[in-house]
C-alpha cells in the first residue's frame, strides 16, 4: 500500500529551489516561476529577488531569465531540458552563447561524490 503524498498547494507553498525549473524577472518585482506543469507570477521585494539570485543554483542564460541548473538535465542546439527528452518535456531556448557555460555548470553539479 502506497502512502499518499503530502498534500501541498504549489501555487501557495512552492519551493524555489526543489520545484521551480527557471523563473523570468520583469518589472516591479513581479517574477515568473516555471515549473513543470504550471506558470505562477509573485510579486518579490528587491531583497527577495536579490537573495534568490545570490545562490549558485540559478544561472543567468539570458535578460530576465534565470535556470535552475539542479532541474536542467541536458542542453543540446541553443535548448534546455527538464526532464526527459520527449515532446511534452519543458524546454527553454537560450542564446548559443550560454549552452556552453550552462554544460559546465550542469557537470559540476552533477558529478558523483566519491
Amino acid at each position: 500500500m502506497r502512502c499518499a503524498p503530502e498534500s501541498r498547494n504549489v501555487y501557495e507553498d512552492f519551493v524555489v529551489e526543489t520545484d521551480i525549473l527557471f523563473f523570468k524577472t520583469g518589472t516591479h518585482g513581479l517574477v515568473s516561476f516555471h515549473g513543470r506543469n504550471y506558470n505562477i507570477k509573485k510579486r518579490m521585494t528587491a531583497e527577495q529577488i536579490t537573495s534568490l539570485l545570490s545562490g549558485k543554483q540559478f544561472f543567468n542564460v539570458g535578460g530576465n531569465c534565470y535556470v535552475n541548473v539542479d532541474k536542467a538535465t541536458d542542453v543540446e542546439q541553443g535548448i534546455v531540458f527538464f526532464g526527459e527528452k520527449a515532446p511534452s518535456s519543458k524546454i527553454l531556448r537560450i542564446p548559443r552563447r550560454k549552452q556552453e557555460p550552462l554544460k559546465r555548470l550542469m557537470a559540476g553539479v552533477k558529478q558523483p561524490v566519491t
